[in-house]
């Protein structure tokens, strides 16, 4: 299942977490998404079957694939790199590793006999290969990333003149960040948020891990009005990058400019830590959240998600924006709160 003969490819074991963690740091294309621990957060968090690949020529590590397998009766059967996350894809020092990786990767698909193989590349990886069909899904997703500074002001000045006013209007308004390891605070926010926008909200139990394995790199912020939290985000650092990962907000932020003022206090937190580059992380076109994320000065880059069709005969849609999903989204953010936080966790984590 190699294509070289000095080459061999297994599946991460216990042991080699930190062969594979210092592969990914030195690797120029690794993102927070690659990072061994999700291996963790997809197993525990969301329940689904990880399969990390990894290619070594001796000792040496030369290429690693995170994978995952996310089955469900409504969403349907696929092996996916990674559920939960914006980025995946292959991380190779050389092209025989690389390829060695993607033809296991793709005899896996065909042995747990999965609808589709799904590569969440940020640029099309695999599209020139004659032996397998690559369709790419480079229209529907795109990611906001912008280099900050460590002056507020610059940050401030380089945000439009419209968008500036509402985090103006956000610190005038009496807000008040504060980070905060209680999860169940965060978690309360989040639940609202999603729900409102008709999303069923993942598993407290995937948070919780998150929170785990990540901690030295992950930070929680909640923004206060009074004695009322009004929004939450959950954040992690990589490299030189700050990653807003989840986020929500209840009503009352609206009028509050919370969310404006929540972003602005991270990114000058976040500066004065020392990161230089603002992930606003990922987004559907013709959505709330890009429009709000391109408000902000940042400009769309579009996120190459590549396929290998196994069983389906055309690429997955299982997005918010497909139209069979629209009275289910109308009905959802009907629900009562508590129902939907009891129901939303064993659909959302088939959508991640």
């Amino acid at each position: 299942m190699t294509s070289a003969a000095d080459l061999r490819v297994t599946e991460l074991v216990p042991g080699h977490e930190a062969a594979w963690d210092a592969f990914v740091a030195l690797h120029p294309s690794a993102t927070f998404c690659h990072l061994a621990g999700w291996h963790e957060a997809v197993g525990q968090g969301l329940r689904h079957k990880p399969h990390f690949l990894m290619a070594w020529r001796g000792e040496r590590v030369e290429a690693v694939l995170p994978l995952a397998e996310v089955k469900s009766r409504l969403f349907g059967h696929t092996l996916v790199s990674t559920p939960g996350c914006v980025y995946g894809g292959v991380l190779a020092v050389s092209e025989d590793a690389h390829r060695a990786v993607i033809d296991h990767a793709v005899e896996l698909a065909r042995v747990l006999n999965v609808d589709a193989l799904e590569l969440r590349n940020q640029t099309a990886a695999e599209a020139d290969w004659p032996t397998a069909n690559w369709p790419t899904k480079d229209q529907l997703y795109v990611t906001f990333r912008k280099p900050i500074c460590d002056d507020d002001e610059a940050n401030l000045k380089a945000i439009p003149r419209k968008q500036r006013a509402m985090v103006r209007k956000g610190i005038g308004a009496g807000l008040v960040a504060e980070q905060t390891d209680d999860l169940a605070r965060f978690y309360a926010i989040y639940a609202e948020s999603v729900r409102n926008l008709g999303t069923p909200v993942f598993p407290r139990r995937y948070f919780e891990v998150l929170w785990r394995v990540f901690r030295p790199i992950c930070e929680m912020s909640i923004v206060r009005h009074g004695d009322a939290d009004v929004a939450g985000v959950m954040s992690f650092y990589h490299r030189d990058t700050v990653l807003p990962y989840y986020g929500g907000s209840r009503p009352a932020a609206r009028s509050l400019y919370g969310n404006d003022f929540m972003y602005w206090d991270l990114m000058s937190r976040a500066a004065r830590r020392g990161a230089r580059v603002f992930d606003y992380g990922r987004s559907k076109r013709g959505t709330g959240s890009f429009s709000f994320k391109k408000n902000w000065g940042f400009e769309p880059e579009p996120l190459h998600y590549q396929y290998h069709l196994v069983r389906s005969p055309c690429v997955p849609d299982v997005n918010p924006n497909n139209p069979k999903y629209k009275y289910f989204i109308a009905a959802w953010k009907r629900l009562p709160l508590p129902v939907a936080n009891i129901v939303g966790p064993v659909l959302a984590r088939n959508l991640g």
